[in-house]
């Protein structure tokens, strides 16, 4: 996703989530956003929801 043009946009997450996605990016060693965009991009993969190539 990284050469992909990105869109930005609000995100509204209760104070409890937040820091649950904060220390887990830590731990890991991405940005908060990165950990965000990682976890988007997991759940889309697995859902069967991204666009296939031909």
């Amino acid at each position: 996703m990284a050469d992909k043009e990105k869109k930005p946009f609000a995100l509204r997450l209760n104070k409890e989530l937040m820091e649950a996605i904060e220390k887990w990016a830590a731990d890991e060693f991405r940005s908060t956003h990165g950990q965000i965009e990682w976890l988007l991009t997991k759940a889309i993969k697995d859902s069967g929801r991204t666009k296939t190539k031909k």
